[in-house]
Order: C-alpha cells, then sequence, then structure tokens
C-alpha cells in the first residue's frame, strides 16, 4: 500500500465473502449504539450491492479520507468519490462502494442506529459493470 490510512489498515475484511478483491476493516467504535468502521479496499476492490434496513431510523453514512472511489445506488449513476466526501446512505436502499480500477479507498462507515436494522446482501457487482465505469 502506498498511501497512509489516517485510522491505520485494520485486519483483512470478515465480510470478504461480499467483496470482490480484498478490502480490510478497523472498527473504531460501538459506543452508544453507533457501529465506526475504517474500510480499506485495494484497487479495484468493491463490495456487493448491498441494503442496511431497518423499519425506523437506519441508514449508514460515508466519510471519505484516501484515496478514490465509486458510489452508486441502483437505477442512479454512479458517483465518484475522493477525500472529504460525504455521502449519506438512506436506509433500504439498494447500492455498492468501493476503490477505483488504479487506486487504494478508504471510508469511515457509520452505521445510523435504528429499528430493525440489518444488513441485506445482494449480487456482486459485475466486471462487465464496473469496467464501464
Amino acid at each position: 500500500m502506498t498511501e497512509e490510512v489516517l485510522f491505520g489498515r485494520g485486519e483483512k475484511n470478515p465480510y470478504g465473502n461480499y467483496f470482490i478483491g480484498q478490502s480490510y476493516l478497523k472498527m473504531l467504535s460501538t459506543e452508544l449504539g453507533v457501529g465506526i468502521a475504517n474500510v480499506t479496499f485495494e484497487p479495484g476492490c468493491r463490495n456487493h450491492w448491498h441494503i442496511h434496513r431497518a423499519s425506523k431510523g437506519g441508514g449508514q453514512i460515508l466519510l471519505v479520507t484516501s484515496g478514490e472511489g465509486w458510489y452508486q445506488e441502483e437505477n442512479c449513476p454512479p458517483q465518484s468519490l475522493k477525500p472529504g466526501d460525504v455521502v449519506v446512505i438512506s436506509p433500504n436502499v439498494k447500492h455498492w462502494h468501493g476503490a477505483k480500477k488504479d487506486s487504494w479507498f478508504t471510508h469511515i462507515a457509520i452505521e445510523v442506529p435504528g429499528e430493525d436494522t440489518k444488513t441485506e446482501w445482494c449480487e456482486p457487482v459485475s466486471g462487465e459493470e464496473y469496467e464501464k465505469l
């Protein structure tokens, strides 16, 4: 890895079966019922389409800290991400995020508290879809 990660890279992501490529996870806090994690993606790594389900409240906030990446909601164009960008993901919205092909990418993921929250993992982002970016 060629760039410094503000909070440290962490260990190989235990949710790696929901990613294409290698990602790393470092939990920063679970205090007050708010999960805050530092997630680092190798170049080309991305997570599968997924939904942060909640009956009330919920969702996720991403704070980009290094590298360049992508965020995309279903039926919407992809958004290019760089350090300083903030992505607010409403609950029950299908989406994915990950690194650009030629860049490491790190974001802080904040799980917004809610009722009946869970992450529903869906299909991978296809290589064909990703190569079009």
